[in-house]
């Protein structure tokens, strides 16, 4: 079996900075104040940029997660309004869909709940068994880390040998599939561009998810 993971901002959906924003909201919820600060967003889990937030410290840690839930959810319709699923990515997944022995899920820093609410705003969990990903909600930090629960949850449900391809944006993304020892095929974005990704080392890099038959062709590795 393939399980085919994706990363979700970037990659599958444009939030246009809702989700930066429902952390501040959540921030402002627990510590009574708003939020001063600048932390790093992109190929981060909900945990690490939490952590960071609160400079290093975990005492906040489990409310400001909590209290992110509906944070978000507040912002459902200004994300479905405002935000868009990224050129192909619906096609791209219904055509991986499409493959026999292919199961796809999410592999991403969101907490489960809002990794739902992102995907379904645009109709996009579709295809997508949401049971067996890796989310910024399971007890670890490292990406690398959520690759193995993913497949683990993927092998319980399914009950045979599990093969994994990380399909993300970011040079984190990268690195998380090499460390977890698994494929990835990176998409470039206005952050990165194919060459960064090239170096990082992924094991294919497309330009953006248009070309429907050469995502699956790296997917599937034809």
């Amino acid at each position: 079996m393939l399980l085919v993971l994706w990363d979700i901002d970037g990659t599958l959906v444009d939030a246009v900075g809702h989700g930066a924003r429902a952390f501040e909201d959540a921030y402002e919820a627990v510590l009574g104040e708003p939020f001063r600060g600048s932390v790093p967003f992109a190929g981060h889990t909900d945990r690490q940029i939490a952590r960071a937030m609160l400079d290093g410290s975990t005492e906040h840690l489990p409310r400001l997660l909590e209290e992110l839930v509906p944070a978000l959810e507040a912002r459902r319709e200004l994300i479905r309004a405002e935000g868009r699923p990224h050129e192909g990515a619906a096609a791209a997944l219904a055509a991986l869909a499409a493959e026999d022995g292919l199961v796809q899920s999410l592999l991403t820093g969101n907490v489960e709940t809002n990794a739902a609410l992102k995907v379904s705003a645009f109709g996009l969990e579709r295809g997508l068994d949401l049971e067996v990903g890796g989310y910024g909600s399971d007890p670890h930090e490292a990406r690398s880390d959520l690759v193995q629960i993913a497949r683990s949850r993927a092998r319980n449900k399914y009950g045979e040998p599990v093969d994994v391809v990380l399909v993300g944006d970011t040079p984190l993304d990268v690195g998380a599939a090499r460390e977890a020892g698994v494929r990835v095929v990176a998409i470039a974005d206005a952050s990165y561009g194919v060459d960064e990704l090239t170096d990082a080392g992924a094991d294919a890099v497309l330009p953006d998810l248009r070309d429907t038959e050469a995502l699956v062709a790296a997917v599937t590795r034809r």
